[in-house]
């Protein structure tokens, strides 16, 4: 029996991430470009399309790449079971697409673009813990006109609970769902179920949101209390709140939030149902405030990894890709001490880089990682002139300062510990 080779090696903290997953793929080359994947989506290409990471990992173009996705046997649900008491936030994200070949595509709202477009909507779970978001699941939202044999039509609510009680499923303990109010005015097929569950939430209501009140019970509002809220770009505000009280205090609270008490403008002003114990008005305006801060950074992320950068029609390939970005996702998440306490620590050479980023956000990890890639995108993209004007030092230089990056490999301790920290309800 023929030992298969071994496979090539790219950048050692890429290496050490997709070693993690090396069982799931039988062929070493099936197995490279799950690696070559990793290290694309992550690096500095504006657009993460096949032929362009090609290039940057080295390859003639990308069809190996493409076939990975669209022939190689594996399956997206083994990558998605690899990704602890959390927060789950359930929100939509939907992206532009031309043609009509595409599975699912449509004329359809996409909330994130805030307007009707052709295009593909998903709705996506992930976690908040200790700031930090990770990926947890995503579901393809099916239009009604675009129903396949056998697809069975699902509302985004409808979609959003049975990504909880999926999550659940898999040994997540979960605190607290936090949703906008296309979630938060759906009782019966998203409320409702968390309220079986037994799971805290707060979710965006509508100005118009309705409520039965017994005969002789009125509505009131509390006085207005001032908090500071920092926003997504750093700067302060102040932001004022108030209960709002139907007939008598019940579990479930209703809360308005506005930027102006004597003007309360409709396009700065918010309305917020949570149902979690002893809850007081500045507990509220920090909630609010992850659920908005996060889905907007969630959304810049999934865009710096390419998530929309597919040219792929079948949504099984689709959603394979989706899986990629998401494993490229938790790739940086896991750099970050606060989510991965077996992170080690960065040796101090590498942070003396003009360019290294001090702060803790993911957006600042991703910097970090893609200054680690430079040295080895860039041999790849001049090796092919070395080929035709040979420079001796020059390629015998690269590997020397690619060689240098081995020492950078935070995750190395993740390996022996992998499956706890995986299935561990923290």
């Amino acid at each position: 029996m023929v030992k298969p080779r071994p496979p090539r090696p790219t950048v050692q903290f890429v290496d050490t991430y997709c070693e993690l997953y090396r069982d799931l793929f039988v062929e070493v080359r099936a197995y490279e470009s799950f690696k070559y994947l990793q290290l694309g989506l992550i690096s500095e290409l504006k657009r993460k399309s096949l032929p362009a990471i090609a290039k940057v990992v080295g390859l003639k173009n990308g069809q190996g790449l493409h076939h990975f996705i669209s022939q190689s046997p594996w399956q997206a649900c083994d990558l998605e079971k690899r990704r602890r008491e959390i927060m789950v936030i359930i929100d939509e994200t939907g992206d532009k697409k031309k043609g009509e070949k595409t599975d699912y595509v449509k004329r359809q709202y996409i909330g994130n673009l805030g307007k009707i477009e052709k295009g593909i909507v998903s709705v996506n779970a992930y976690g908040y813990c200790e700031g930090m978001t990770f990926p947890l699941k995503f579901k393809i939202f099916k239009p009604k006109e675009r129903l396949k044999e056998g697809d069975k039509y699902q509302t985004k609510p409808e979609l959003g609970a049975e990504l909880v009680k999926e999550i659940q499923e898999m040994g997540f303990n979960i605190k607290r769902v936090l949703a906008d109010s296309l979630y938060g005015e759906s009782h019966s097929n998203f409320i409702s179920i968390l309220e079986k569950l037994g799971i805290e939430y707060a979710v965006g209501i509508r100005s118009n949101h309705g409520v039965w009140l017994p005969k002789g019970q009125i509505v009131r509002a509390n006085r207005w209390r001032a908090y500071k809220n920092i926003r997504w770009n750093g700067q302060e505000e102040t932001r004022y709140i108030r209960e709002i009280i139907y007939g008598k205090r019940r579990e479930v609270q209703d809360w308005q939030i506005t930027t102006d008490k004597e003007t309360v403008p409709d396009d700065s002003t918010w309305f917020v149902m949570t149902k979690i114990p002893s809850l007081n008005y500045k507990e509220v305006g920090d909630i609010y405030k992850i659920r908005a801060y996060e889905e907007q950074g969630f959304r810049n992320s999934k865009n710096e990894l390419g998530w929309a950068d597919f040219r792929l029609t079948n949504y099984a390939d689709i959603q394979k890709w989706w899986e990629l970005v998401m494993c490229a996702y938790l790739l940086v998440c896991l750099h970050h001490d606060i989510f991965n306490p077996s992170v080690a620590p960065i040796p101090n050479c590498y942070q003396q880089h003009d360019l290294w980023d001090s702060e803790k956000g993911w957006k600042n990890q991703l910097n970090n990682l893609q200054l680690i890639l430079q040295p080895f995108i860039c041999f790849n993209l001049i090796l092919r002139w070395l080929k035709i004007f040979p420079i001796p030092q020059l390629s015998l230089g690269f590997p020397r300062l690619i060689a240098k990056f081995n020492d950078f490999d935070c995750l190395r301790y993740l390996v022996y510990c992998w499956h706890d920290f995986c299935y561990s309800s923290a």
